[in-house]
């Protein structure tokens, strides 16, 4: 037996009036079997097809009802719904009950619909669409795990919880992230103190005063600076001492005056490679150990990471857009404000993190910045009273303060890469080799700078670096 689809003008009269049966589905496809074997027959599902018999029949049968209803329009014409997803069969019988055929109904669900929506909204993706049993199956190269979200979102749609997915992502899905991290910190103390003292005999007592705030503030200091020596106790970076007698009493002032200046530079750039999707790390520093309290009184060690780190997670959205969560932190030790556990010095941290979410194009960069940290700390000591005299209260007062200031920029740049053939990366050390032990001992060499003479390697080796190099700093 054959299937074969006519469209002469009397079946489409004849489809045409099932159409107008109450409560029916419309059937666009007309089919006609013949006598013989058993073939199959493809019903979209909540869609009708209209099958013609070569011969009259007096008998009709549906396997499963619950897959297929049928009904017949005549003693050659059968109107076939499909309702469920599945396989049944239809059994048609002549009028002395002899087998005219056997016909394999296939009910599956219709992906027509699903088909044109699909290429509405994603016209450029070769995506191919089956039915199996009761569900759909996507298969085909999409362009990026996104579109092939929204592919599977729409398929949900049409078949819930019954959609396989046999899609790949073509394109480049891996993104190198090169990270420039900066951080500048100044620093700038000041202080001026004066310390005026006295000694000798007066009205035939002992007289022996210091006042200030400086460094004459005691018996030691005093003496040695009568005796023309500046106190040992001076850390200051300019002293002067001058003094006179007036009789019997010594007079000697000490002017003390202090300015600190200094430039912390710290500077990293790691570049990291990770597949979409997944994470990338990275630590520019060390483990701290800490004591931890266990069980039974027992310590135990944890480390704690410090320096600059940096985590990050890309996607690639959609062709070169790339979606970067991205967390980063500088952290550095800080003795000054550790605290003492059972004998244990602990050190504290200082720290400073971001953590974001952006979305920039291959080759594109963002920059993180603001992370500004000024300090300032003035202090003003003096002798009560005295230091409030005009002009000579100068000589009872010290006041100093200090300022700290702290800038750390980050800046982001995010490409999509491929891998490459190893021959075409150069390390550090191709150009750099241990010397031998006569150009060590008799010519003083701590490296063989032989340069290499093909590759990437070579290539590099071929710039002239006799010159300046490095970083520059105004």
């Amino acid at each position: 037996m054959t299937i074969r689809t006519t469209f002469g003008a009397a079946l489409m009269g004849l489809s045409f009036a099932v159409a107008q049966i109450p409560g029916t589905v419309s059937a666009e496809i007309i089919r006609e079997v013949n006598r013989g074997a058993s073939s199959t027959l493809d019903v979209p599902m909540n869609r009708a097809v209209v099958v013609e018999s070569d011969v009259p029949f007096a008998e009709l049968s549906i396997a499963n009802p619950g897959i297929a209803d049928i009904s017949s329009l005549s003693d050659r014409t059968i109107y076939v719904l499909g309702k469920s997803p599945g396989l049944t069969t239809l059994t048609l019988l002549n009028d002395s009950g002899q087998l005219i055929t056997n016909v394999t109904v296939n009910v599956s669900a219709d992906v027509t619909e699903f088909k044109e929506r699909l290429r509405q909204i994603l016209p450029d993706e070769r995506i191919e669409v089956r039915t199996a049993n009761d569900g759909i199956v996507l298969s085909g190269m999409v362009s990026s795990p996104q579109r092939m979200q929204r592919a599977l979102d729409l398929a949900e749609r049409y078949a819930p919880e019954r959609v396989s997915n046999l899609m790949s992502v073509g394109g480049v899905q891996q993104v190198m992230l090169k990270v420039r991290f900066a951080e500048m910190q100044r620093s700038v103390s000041k202080s001026l103190s004066a310390s005026l003292g006295l000694n000798g005999s007066v009205l035939g007592g002992d007289l022996g005063i210091n006042g200030g705030a400086g460094t004459l503030n005691n018996s030691d200091a005093l003496t040695n600076a009568f005796g023309g020596s500046i106190p040992a106790a001076n850390e200051n970076t300019g002293a002067i001492l001058f003094g006179f007698n007036a009789g019997s009493m010594q007079v000697g002032l000490l002017l003390e005056a202090l300015e600190q200046k200094g430039v912390v530079r710290s500077l990293a750039e790691p570049n990291l490679t990770a597949l979409s999707g997944q994470e990338a790390k990275f630590l520019a520093g060390g483990e701290y150990p800490v004591p931890i309290a266990q069980d039974l009184g027992q310590i135990g060690v944890e480390f704690k990471p410090f320096g600059i780190q940096l985590n990050f997670i890309p996607r690639v959205v959609d062709d070169d857009v790339i979606n970067l969560e991205l967390e980063a932190a500088v952290s550095a030790i800080d003795a000054s404000n550790g605290i003492t556990v059972n004998g244990f010095e602990i050190d504290a941290f200082t720290r400073r993190s971001t953590s974001t979410t952006v979305e920039l194009r291959d080759g594109e960069s963002f920059a993180i910045a603001g992370l500004i940290e000024d300090n300032f700390l003035d202090n003003a000591a003096q002798l009560p009273w005295l230091g409030d005299v005009p002009v000579l209260g100068a000589l009872f007062r010290s006041s100093d303060y200090q300022r700290e200031q702290t800038e750390l920029v980050i800046i982001i740049t995010a490409h999509l890469v491929t891998p490459t053939r190893g021959e075409a990366l150069a390390l550090p050390t191709d150009r750099v080799r241990p010397p031998s032990e006569r150009d060590l001992f008799l010519f003083g060499k701590v490296a063989d700078t032989d340069r290499p003479r093909a590759g990437a390697a070579g290539e590099v080796a071929k710039q002239d670096f006799s010159g300046s190099y490095g970083y520059v700093m105004d």
